[in-house]
């Protein structure tokens, strides 16, 4: 499953579109936890990148990934085209979301 190409274009030359199965989308969904906004609110202040929050992204899309192709594979789909993954945050001022959002159409390929 984890082979199964998704692609954030239509078509890839070479490769023939020969059914498609429909629209599939995943979500996930984090609360973030305090000690992580502190460190975030402060590089924030100071500029600089937060691996802390870089490293749940990645693994909210490694989870949107697996979540659509198992999608896609249960509607007999080989492959994801058209794919796009959005991150929102969802929070308010008490608390802290980030939502990750992916979605494209499965197909079979030749």
């Amino acid at each position: 499953m984890d082979n199964m190409p998704v692609l954030t274009v239509p078509l890839i030359e070479g490769m023939k579109v020969v059914e498609y199965k429909g629209f599939v989308s995943a979500r996930n969904v984090r609360a973030i936890n305090i000690v992580r906004d502190m460190f975030t609110s402060v590089r924030d202040v100071f500029g600089g990148r937060s691996g802390s929050y870089q490293d749940v992204m990645s693994e909210m899309e490694a989870e949107v990934m697996r979540e659509i192709r198992f999608t896609a594979l249960s509607m007999g789909a080989n492959a994801i085209v058209g794919f796009t993954i959005d991150f929102d945050n969802i929070g308010s001022k008490n608390t802290s979301l980030l939502m990750a959002f992916g979605k494209g159409t499965a197909v079979v390929v030749e």
